[in-house]
């Protein structure tokens, strides 16, 4: 990881930009200040236990203090962080929540990433407030498995969801039956093992989706055979289409 950005202090933020190399991986830590978390360029994929957010220019995820997150990027990545005290903040949302970074809270971060005059400061860090808005998206849950036999085929599939092996094959590969590891997967993560490994392969695609590829590509990445067979599954697992998934906020500018 290669940090290039430096803390600013004002009356109700400090500011952190860090620049990610592709594929960085910040491991699971906490802060006792909120922080809005937030891609000046590039893809951020932040994860609270077992879900798991990805975040394009367009979009901000707002952590409580003191809940555990780490952090990933996709492709080389501009990360700006607020973090608010958590006694003067006049926010008080109690998860992980996206904002909406589209319109003017985005120029706004980058602004007070930058050199900025104390009056000056003050005065933008008071829009701040009004200016945060949830966004309605929701996180993937990709819960892995307790039992040792599925967890390893739960990793391997998280490392190459395109891996097209049935249940029967992963019980070959470790000393289970099918009809065990089926079983294992619906106890330890509540999803039938088809579900889970869609929803790891839906997972898998939005970042790629973040940077731009095309569906086609993403689709057969993740192990989908046509594009209208991935835009299905993502619809089943997301409730709308990759395209609408990233789609600007209608309060852009």
């Amino acid at each position: 990881m290669s940090l290039d950005g430096q803390s600013v202090g004002g009356p109700s933020a400090i500011v952190l930009g860090s620049f990610l190399l592709d594929r960085t991986a910040i491991e699971t830590h906490q802060h006792d200040t909120h922080q809005l978390a937030w891609a000046s360029r590039g893809v951020l994929t932040m994860g609270v236990d077992d879900r798991l957010w990805v975040l394009p220019r367009s979009r901000a995820l707002w952590i409580p203090a003191g809940v555990p997150h780490d952090v990933r990027s996709t492709a080389d990545t501009n990360m700006v962080s607020l973090y608010l005290d958590a006694e003067s903040c006049p926010l008080s949302f109690e998860e992980p929540t996206v904002i909406d970074c589209s319109g003017l809270l985005g120029h706004l971060i980058d602004h007070l990433a930058g050199d900025v005059a104390p009056e000056p400061r003050r005065r933008a860090e008071a829009v701040i407030f009004d200016l945060v808005s949830p966004l309605p998206v929701a996180s993937l849950h990709v819960p892995l498995p307790v039992d040792e036999r599925a967890s390893r085929v739960a990793e391997a599939l998280l490392a190459d969801p395109s891996d097209p092996r049935t249940l029967s094959d992963w019980g070959r590969h470790v000393g289970a039956s099918g009809r065990t590891l089926a079983r294992t997967f619906a106890r330890d993560t509540g999803m039938t093992f088809t579900t889970w490994r869609t929803t790891a392969r839906i997972a898998a695609s939005l970042p790629l989706l973040g940077i731009g590829r095309s569906i086609s590509v993403v689709g057969a990445t993740v192990g989908y055979a046509t594009p209208s067979a991935f835009v299905a599954a993502f619809r089943r697992v997301t409730g709308t289409t990759p395209g609408h998934y990233f789609q600007r906020s209608s309060r852009s500018s």
